[in-house]
Formats: C-alpha cells, sequence, structure tokens
C-alpha cells in the first residue's frame, strides 16, 4: 500500500519561510472539519525553520532544518491519547481529531518533537496533518512542498518498501531516532546541523617570500578509535573541509602532504566545527 511521507533537504533549504507562511495562509481562519480546526493568527508555527551556524572567520556555513509533525509510525501522541482522539491513517498521516481531542492540553507534552500546540480559542492540540485535506480532495502534494521554491521539500508517496530503500541508498536521517518514534519525515544532508566539520587552508612560503595557497594538497583525518580516516584535496583556492564528524570530544591527527611542497601534520580534539586557518607546509629537504 502506498503511504505519505516527506524528504527534507537541508543542503537546498535557504530558510525562505514559503512553507511556513504557505501553511498559515492554508490553515489560518480556516475550519476544516474532520481535519483540523482554523489555526490560530498568532503563536502556532505547525511548520517552522531552525537556523544553524557552524564554524568561524571566513570558514562558516548555516544551514536550515524545517520541523513540524513527524507522521510517526510509533507515535508517542497516539499512545497518550488512548481513546482515538489521535489516530494513523492507512497512509501514514497522523490527524489529531479536533472534536474528540477537544479540552486535551495535556497531549501538547506528549509528543517528544515539541510539534504539537494548544490551540487557546477552540481549546485542542493541533499540528501540521500533512495538508490531508488537498490531498484527499486530489492533490499530489501539500501546499508547503508546491510553494518550496529549491525544492528542498518533497512529498512521497509510495510504499514502505520503497521508501526504506531511498532512505538507505542515499543516507536519509529521521530527528532523534534513538526516540523509536519511527518518523515519516525524513532529512537529505542533516549532517549540516547535527555535526561538525573540520576545515582550513593549505599555504607555503615561495622562494620571493610571498605566502601562496597550495591546490591539490592531501589532507588526512585520523580519529582516536577510528580505523578509517578521512581524506580530501584541497580545492584552487587551497582550501579543504571534512564534514559529518561526530565532534564529542574525539582527539584527532591531521596529517597534510603535497609531493612538491611539503608536509606537516598537527593535532587537536574535536568538540565541534573548527577552522583551522592556514596551515603551512614544511619545504621539504632537498
Amino acid at each position: 500500500m502506498k503511504k505519505r511521507a516527506l524528504i527534507v533537504d537541508v543542503a537546498k533549504c535557504t530558510g525562505c519561510n514559503n512553507c511556513v507562511l504557505a501553511t498559515k495562509d492554508e490553515h489560518v481562519g480556516n475550519d476544516f472539519p474532520g481535519y483540523s480546526a482554523p489555526q490560530p493568527a498568532h503563536g502556532h508555527e505547525w511548520i517552522s525553520i531552525e537556523r544553524h551556524t557552524r564554524g568561524s572567520g571566513s570558514m562558516v556555513d548555516v544551514s536550515y532544518v524545517p520541523r513540524m509533525c513527524n507522521h510517526c509510525d510509533n507515535a508517542p501522541c497516539i499512545e497518550a491519547a488512548g481513546d482515538g482522539s489521535i489516530y494513523k491513517r492507512p497512509d501514514g498521516i497522523v490527524i489529531i481529531d479536533p472534536v474528540k481531542a477537544r479540552g486535551r492540553k495535556d497531549l501538547v507534552a506528549a509528543c517528544p518533537y515539541g510539534a504539537i500546540a494548544w490551540n487557546e480559542e477552540a481549546q485542542v492540540p493541533q499540528t501540521w496533518f500533512f495538508d490531508a485535506h488537498l490531498l484527499d480532495s486530489g492533490w499530489t502534494k501539500p501546499r508547503c512542498v508546491q510553494v518550496c521554491p529549491t525544492g528542498a521539500l518533497v512529498a512521497v508517496h509510495d510504499s514502505d518498501a520503497a521508501l526504506h530503500e531511498i532512505a538507505t541508498n542515499e543516507g536519509l536521517e529521521v530527528l532523534r531516532p534513538e526516540l523509536g518514534t519511527k518518523p515519516r519525515v525524513f532529512y537529505r544532508n542533516l549532517q549540516r546541523a547535527t555535526r561538525c566539520f573540520l576545515g582550513g587552508n593549505v599555504c607555503r612560503t615561495a622562494a620571493d617570500g610571498r605566502e601562496e595557497n597550495v591546490t591539490g594538497a592531501r589532507v588526512e583525518l585520523s580519529i582516536e578509535g577510528q580505523k578509517d580516516s578521512r581524506s580530501v584535496l584541497t580545492d584552487q583556492f587551497g582550501d579543504f573541509k571534512i564534514d559529518g564528524l561526530q565532534g564529542t570530544g574525539e582527539k584527532y591527527s591531521l596529517g597534510v602532504h603535497h609531493p612538491e611542497f611539503g608536509q606537516t601534520r598537527l593535532a587537536g580534539v574535536l568538540r565541534t566545527s573548527e577552522n583551522l586557518g592556514s596551515i603551512a607546509l614544511s619545504t621539504p629537504q632537498t
């Protein structure tokens, strides 16, 4: 059976907020019986965008992570409701019944992702319900996906087996996998927000005393306790960046080598994204 899921590409999201605004435009003041009471004009963000900044100096990157209801297959909110006021449809979408859930403010705390908001006026808990009212009327994708200018949001309508294959082949991740909730919102390039990098610039001192960037130097990172090392080449500006690192206090050793201009080595402790600045090669002995 085909089910609904969402894939979010963190590398493509620019934080434009189109998805946030489109969701508000669709739901603020609009009552969709059986799906949701109107979203309040203020205080609710059924889709929100987190901003993450890494690095320092001349090597800084900013990533944006859209967050919303994960439509978990093991949804804690459904278990907490206990009476069918929150339920999962056969297509995987989680719905908070706007009538049955009335007065259940306790359900806001049932979501470990903080995706449920309390509508004080309507006295109901609410969340983004995948624009199920539009999908049921023939739309192929929710409005947030429709308005995304970069293709950072992709709606999937396929079997669980096909979705699992996509997630495995493309290295997709979910938020807080340790919870075991089995979210149906998957992230590509999530490491840009959850992991760190080591970067810098490799240079040498030329014969005339000028400092020059070194293109094509090999930079090899070894982390204590890990068998495999990571290796990259510096680009045309002498820069390198090794991403997807844990940053939990691991000791590391960084070796830099160029067959013509020499080599060097440095060490440190990896706790956060770090710009190592200029790394000078030692001139090889002749």
